[in-house]
């Protein structure tokens, strides 16, 4: 089994310190192998160019027709919304007569290394990407042609396309202050979203600070997303700003709690209380009354994502940022 310039399993297992048989396992995923090993093979892979198969693909077309979206299903994660990104993906991806490997495994580097290792995809899109990504460092070295949905602090090198999240803060921020609120607060995701320092939701918090400017007092409340802590949250803050009349949120399960509980405290939204949603239409249109909000474009975002990854793979220049300017839709 060769890879490139005559690499073979046995000098990527003699560069790890390994038997060959793990370096099988770790590119297979068929046995667990503790993490120290399976990223010292992983290295190794990425070090000597390895890549299985890779004579018989270039006796076919050099292309498997398939290319691989790395949506990890982890906490604080909104399914809905990640099957917008995997329905924008697929139905763009089969427009370019091509598949796609959907892999909601939190695997991080040995996952991408993995798959890269198997010849099984042409290129890669990446997901809920963090400021400091673990994956980032590994793509470089893998070389594979990828586009991240999502920017990490150093994207030098990289494909990059999302929503300008830094500016939906700011425009959220903005909403509330034209219409009189002088105490705002941004409701976030979990904590866990933010303790990983996922890129959208730490550029939305910049925004939202940002955006008033001293004309206005903001702070940003992380929240779960089940009804009993929305509603625990909600009235903590309340108590905390008593004087608070407008709150953003970026948790779209949470939309509907945080009414019923803002009902429950007597606030009447539209008029002596604002709230703007970050998120799908359907979300701020489910609830009464139907709030303002920003759309994340999330199909939008994946169809972009994938015709970058096909021009990547047909040789053609891309640009290395594209960020799409968020739109208010008042209601």
């Amino acid at each position: 089994m060769a890879g490139p310039r005559g690499v073979t399993i046995a000098e990527v297992a003699a560069r790890a310190g390994v038997a060959a048989s793990t370096v099988s396992y770790v590119l297979s995923g068929k046995r667990s192998i503790s993490p120290a090993t399976a990223r010292r093979v992983m290295d190794a892979v990425a070090e000597l160019g390895y890549h299985p198969h890779a004579g018989a693909r270039s006796l076919a077309s050099r292309r498997a027709g398939v290319v691989a979206m790395m949506l990890p299903l982890r906490d604080g994660m909104h399914l809905p919304v990640l099957m917008q990104f995997a329905s924008g993906a697929v139905t763009e991806a089969r427009r370019a007569d091509q598949d796609v490997l959907l892999m909601t495994a939190d695997e991080g580097p040995a996952g991408l290394a993995r798959v890269a290792a198997s010849a099984i995809v042409d290129g890669l899109i990446l997901m809920d990407v963090e400021v400091r990504d673990p994956r980032v460092e590994t793509l470089r070295r893998l070389g594979l042609p990828s586009v991240l949905i999502g920017f990490p602090a150093d994207a030098e090198g990289l494909t990059c396309v999302d929503l300008d999240f830094t500016a939906a803060g700011r425009v959220c921020a903005d909403y509330l202050v034209e219409r009189g609120c002088r105490d705002i607060a941004l409701l976030g995701a979990s904590e866990a979203v933010y303790a990983r320092r996922t890129g959208f939701a730490e550029r939305v918090r910049e925004g939202f600070l940002g955006g008033p400017a001293g004309r206005a007092h903001a702070e940003v409340w992380p929240c779960p997303d089940d009804a009993v802590s929305v509603q625990r949250t909600v009235k903590e803050l309340l108590v905390a700003r008593p004087e608070l009349t407008g709150l953003a949120v970026h948790n779209e399960p949470a939309v509907g709690h945080v009414m019923h509980a803002l009902a429950d405290a007597g606030k009447r939204v539209g008029e002596d209380f604002h709230v703007v949603v970050i998120g799908p239409d359907e979300v701020a249109e489910r609830v009464h009354p139907h709030l303002p909000s920003v759309l994340v474009p999330a199909e939008r975002l994946a169809e972009i994502a994938v015709r970058h990854l096909m021009r990547k793979l047909d040789g053609e220049d891309v640009p290395d940022s594209t960020l799409v300017e968020p739109q208010l839709t008042t209601r």
